[in-house]
């Protein structure tokens, strides 16, 4: 059965809450026209927004713009944690924010929401934990929070910006799909050799015809992709204590020189210098 993540905004909400909503388990890629704002703690996985594949470690706060797609935070996630994911109607936040001039610097920050932004500063933390002390508050209460939290998201400094330019999703719904039976292939067999020939017959094209696809619509090859997913994955391995060797083959490389180029590539660090950082 397909499971679909449930709707909790309308056109008489500006925005909905889910607190502690638990997707571990499901490799759960989508989109949708709200802007989402999810924070998560207690857990380190898989930022995977758009374009984007990277590791956030302990916690993580990151506004998405509106029908970017997206792979739940708490995709694989082991260890005990704390979620809460705000969605904003996409008519009601332009209508409320655009022309407004007290609501201009939460307008522009919507507007950078095109890009997918991580906030990495100190500030997130506190700002995480006020958004999971929203739950039990009346509407009202919550709206007027709301306001709050998004003007001091407004002063954080320290953000990332996911992708270097506003991110256009060209996906049809037939793509989307197709994509997400791709990506679910790739997590559950990275570890080990995928030929272009399995993802081809996944997406019912010729080996050919699926590589010009792929880069058209996901702007890396094939092989770019599942490599920066196996970083991904292979940072989390190295900051449980993985030696660099165990890490290389069970996240699917062959070659430990080749492993170690690629790490680089992607991350611009070598993995020993990663590891012993974070440890």
């Amino acid at each position: 059965m397909k499971i679909q993540l449930e709707t909790i905004t309308s056109r008489d909400k500006s925005f909905g809450m889910m607190f502690n909503p638990r997707l571990s388990d499901l490799f759960y890629w989508h989109a949708h026209p709200e802007y989402e704002l999810v924070y998560i703690t207690g857990a380190t996985g898989t930022r995977h927004v758009g374009e984007h594949i990277s590791t956030y470690i302990d916690s993580d706060l990151v506004l998405i713009g509106s029908n970017i797609p997206h792979l739940n935070f708490d995709y694989g996630v082991k260890s005990e944690y704390r979620k809460v994911v705000v969605h904003f109607n996409k008519e009601i936040v332009e209508a409320h924010f655009q022309g407004i001039p007290e609501m201009y610097q939460i307008n522009q920050l919507f507007d950078k929401s095109k890009y997918g932004i991580a906030f990495t500063g100190s500030e997130k933390i506190s700002l995480g934990e006020r958004l999971l002390e929203l739950e039990g508050l009346t509407p009202f209460e919550q709206y007027t929070q709301m306001l709050e939290i998004l003007q001091l998201l407004v002063g954080i400094t320290d953000v990332e910006l996911l992708h270097e330019a506003p991110y256009n999703n060209k996906f049809s719904t037939r793509d989307q799909g197709r994509l997400r039976a791709i990506y679910a292939h790739v997590d559950e067999n990275y570890h080990q050799k995928i030929e272009l020939r399995e993802v081809a017959e996944i997406s019912n094209m010729t080996k050919a015809a699926f590589c010009r696809y792929f880069k058209k619509v996901t702007s890396y090859t094939f092989i770019e992709f599942l490599n920066r997913y196996r970083i991904s994955q292979s940072k989390r391995l190295l900051m449980s204590g993985t030696s660099i060797s165990d890490t290389c083959y069970q996240t699917g490389f062959e070659s430990l020189s080749y492993f170690n180029r690629t790490f680089k590539k992607v991350t611009s660090e070598n993995p020993r210098s990663f590891r012993n950082r974070y440890l």
